[in-house]
């Protein structure tokens, strides 16, 4: 069974009921992903992150109130698995900085390997994501979910 690596746009969607992509998100996730998904340092921090900052327009809360919805879900889905940021981009073995043309890729291509070292696949809504930046990688390392 593919584990999925949920990408912080699908849990901020998930989490946001004005979020463009909520419907398509919990749609995607009840069929699919709860099944069996993932999260790491990065994707959970990035929640946190964005759903708490002051400017976001939709949810207000402060970062402990984001912590606890995170750690709620994680907790109360029995499909999660939490997997520890055990891959750098610095080992080109996995990596192909070449393929890495931008800033903007680089949290991309990190979550796309770490999902390859783990077997999943990395769900995301982001069309951006570019599979070259890792080595080996075929489409089956990427979902890309339908806003």
């Amino acid at each position: 069974m593919t584990r999925y690596l949920l990408d912080v746009n699908v849990l901020i969607s998930l989490f946001d009921p004005a979020h463009a992509n909520h419907e398509a998100a919990h749609n995607w996730f009840a069929e699919t992903g709860s099944k069996a998904w993932a999260s790491c340092p990065l994707t959970e921090n990035g929640f946190v992150r964005v759903t708490s900052h002051s400017s976001y327009p939709t949810v207000d809360v402060r970062p402990e109130e984001a912590i606890g919805r995170l750690r709620t879900f994680t907790r109360t889905h029995p499909g999660h698995e939490f997997w520890s940021d055990s891959v750098s981009l610095t080992d080109d073995s996995i990596f192909d900085g070449a393929c890495i043309s931008s800033s903007g890729q680089v949290t991309d291509s990190y979550l796309l390997g770490l999902a390859k070292e783990h077997k999943g696949t990395l769900a995301t809504f982001d069309r951006r994501i570019a599979l070259a930046s890792v080595r080996a990688a075929d489409d089956g390392l990427l979902e890309l979910l339908r806003a």
